[in-house]
This record gives C-alpha cells, sequence and structure tokens, in this order.
C-alpha cells in the first residue's frame, strides 16, 4: 500500500495531516460496526468511492481491484448464511433476520458491512504516508518511540525481504538451467521459508543493535524530523466527514 500511497500523495487528502484522515477513518468504523442498516452500508460504499475516485483521483478499476478481496471475504458471508443459517441464530439476529428478512438477505447485509469496512480502510491506505503517520503518532499521541521505530523497520524490511526471495529464486533457477517461474510452487516457497526466516531474524538483530546505540528508551524526551503538522485544512475535513456521517445515520 506504500507503493500505491506515492501514486496519490500530491492528491487533496495526502496533503492531510495522517492523525487528521485517522480520526476520521475511526469514526467510519465505529458507525459501520454499530449499525446493520443495510442502507447505511451502501451510502458509506458510495460516498467513499466518490472521495477516492473524485477527490483523491484513483482510478475507477484500480478501486475496483483493491476492493476484490473484500467482495470475495462479503461473498463468504453470503454463502455462509445459505448454507449454515440454522447453525447461528445469534448471527441471524444481529443482522436483522428477526426482521422477516431471508438468509440471503441476512448475508447480504453482513457483506455489506465488510464492503464498508473494506472502502475506509482503502480511504486510509491511499491517503496516509506510513511514515508520517508513526511520526504523527509519535509526536502527538505519545506512541512509545521504540515501538515506532519498529514499525519503520518492519515497513523497511517488508520490500526488501520481498527482493531477497527473488534474488534467490533467481538462483535457485540459474542452479537448475531453467527460467523462472512467475509463480512459485509448493515445493520452492517451503525451501525458501528457512533462509527468508534467518534474513528476518538477522535483520531484526541488526536494527535491535542499532537502536540501542543510538539511545533509544535512554531519555523520555527526543527531537524528531518530519513530523506532520496541521493547517486550515484538517479541521474542515475532520468537520466534513463528521457531519456526511451524523447525515448517513439520520437518513
Amino acid at each position: 500500500m506504500a507503493v500505491l500511497y506515492e501514486r496519490f500523495a500530491d492528491a487533496p487528502l495526502g496533503r492531510l495531516n495522517p492523525l487528521t484522515v485517522f480520526f476520521v477513518c475511526v469514526a467510519f468504523f465505529v458507525g459501520i460496526a454499530t449499525s446493520f442498516d443495510p442502507f447505511f452500508q451502501m451510502s458509506v460504499i458510495g460516498v467513499v468511492a466518490l472521495v477516492l475516485v473524485g477527490i483523491q483521483r484513483v482510478p475507477p478499476l484500480l478501486l475496483l481491484a483493491l476492493m476484490v478481496p473484500f467482495i470475495l471475504f462479503g461473498m463468504g458471508f453470503v454463502t455462509t448464511n445459505l448454507l449454515f443459517r440454522q447453525d447461528s441464530d445469534f448471527a441471524m439476529h444481529i443482522a436483522g433476520g428477526d426482521n422477516g428478512g431471508g438468509a440471503l438477505s441476512e448475508g447480504l447485509t453482513l457483506s455489506l458491512r465488510a464492503l464498508a469496512i473494506g472502502t475506509i480502510s482503502i480511504l486510509f491506505a491511499l491517503s496516509v504516508d506510513p511514515g508520517a503517520f508513526v511520526r504523527a503518532l509519535i509526536a502527538y499521541l505519545r506512541f512509545p518511540a521504540r515501538l515506532g521505530y519498529a514499525l519503520f523497520v518492519a515497513m523497511q524490511l517488508v520490500p526488501d525481504l520481498l527482493a531477497e526471495a527473488a534474488q534467490m529464486r533467481m538462483a535457485r533457477a540459474m542452479r537448475a538451467g531453467r527460467p523462472m517461474r512467475r509463480i512459485p510452487g509448493p515445493r520452492e516457497m517451503a525451501a525458501l521459508a528457512v533462509p527468508l526466516l534467518a534474513f528476518a531474524v538477522r535483520r531484526a538483530g541488526r536494527s535491535a543493535i542499532a537502536m540501542e546505540a543510538r539511545g533509544f528508551g535512554a531519555t523520555p524526551t527526543r527531537t524528531m524530523v518530519g513530523v506532520p503538522g496541521f493547517s486550515w485544512a484538517d479541521p474542515a475535513f475532520l468537520i466534513a466527514g463528521s457531519t456526511v456521517l451524523v447525515m448517513l445515520r439520520l437518513v
């Protein structure tokens, strides 16, 4: 997601403070979690999609591709309710089954809930720089610096781990005298598990030593560089997001 964010860093939402977007997304998460109204969930999906396409300038096809996992997850709710409806009375109750709806309508309600949560997650991922978000947490919300910089290390480790896996696969293909497969098979993935785990452990150990050498935890206060600030757009977005959420709940 960090790579995708770089494509939309100059969009309007990318200029906001990460904490502003975070609090608005949390408010929508709470609203979705406390409501099983399908019209509210469809409204949230539509509003967030309009914001992503119209304001954040996300291509509709890219948005649809990012929604595929959540669509599949929602389809699981539908099939579960259709096949195992009698085994889950509590799920039927919270999904509105007591109002006369059938198994299909109950599954669609849960599916829309998953899609609504997915759209909010995509909005957050495409609007917030992960590094700036962690720095804002440390600077403004007193997030522990050790955990914050551990997250920095993890964000840097993931692409390095993928690059290391690609090099290992290339070396194995050269030794076998065949072209490298586009998708690794089960045996190849099993053979790469231990070397990649060893790489991750070595990297974690070096990062821990580096953090200790720089005096992490020695003093409660520290100087930080690149902390995102606030502007007039942050309270405006916070008020607009809260207003939209309240209006959607009241409709």
